[in-house]
């Protein structure tokens, strides 16, 4: 068979295919990510739960529900609930990418977006979540900075496995974000956003 042959055929089918959607998750940096939220806290995951969006059965989310320990911003009370896109329903499981998953008894940092009486929701997927961990070394309690968030003090591309993202002491990431709150710059929703678009042909 000549491959000649097939190529008028296979440009008719590219021609006629649909649109092929991307999704690109932008890195943002801690000050936008927070300067763009509308709650901040630091809390135990006290519950996770999955379900379908409006009973539609076409989507899945999650409902995760935070014990508050401590407010960097906002006034959400002692606990707070928001949502997650994907989870797992029996065994179906919906995963979308970028999303954060939680497990029961962690303690996170997390910043959310939304207006009541919406449901809040994080903040540039995983960007908006930071890990509360207990150093095995020195037993003190460290914040491990998200994969895809940007030191902006770095032009350089992100990279996973950078040693540059060495957790840092709670104390010093609050003195941090506390910071980022107090700047001047306007505030905006996060650059750690989705852009939707890139048709291919």
């Amino acid at each position: 068979m000549r491959y000649d042959a097939l190529l008028p055929a296979l440009a008719l089918l590219l021609a006629v295919a649909p649109p092929v959607r991307a999704a690109v998750l932008l890195p943002g940096d801690l000050g936008d990510i927070a300067r763009g939220a509308s709650v901040i806290v630091r809390g135990t995951v006290v519950d996770v739960r999955s379900g379908w969006v409006d009973g539609s059965r076409r989507r899945v989310q999650t409902i995760v529900t935070l014990q508050v320990a401590e407010t960097f911003k906002g006034s959400p009370g002692g606990r707070v609930s928001f949502q997650v896109p994907g989870g797992v329903l029996g065994r179906y499981r919906s995963v979308t990418i970028g999303a954060p998953a939680f497990s029961t008894g962690e303690e996170v940092i997390v910043c959310l977006g939304g207006k009541a009486p919406a449901l809040p929701y994080v903040l540039g997927l995983s960007q908006g979540v930071f890990r509360v961990r207990r150093d095995d070394a020195s037993g003190q309690r460290v914040v491990v900075t998200p994969v895809l968030l940007a030191d902006p003090q770095s032009a350089g591309a992100v990279r996973r496995g950078d040693p540059a993202r060495r957790p840092v002491s709670l104390d010093q990431f609050g003195v941090t974000l506390r910071s980022a709150l107090a700047t001047a710059r306007p505030a905006r929703e996060p650059a750690a956003r989705e852009i939707r678009g890139g048709t291919h042909q």
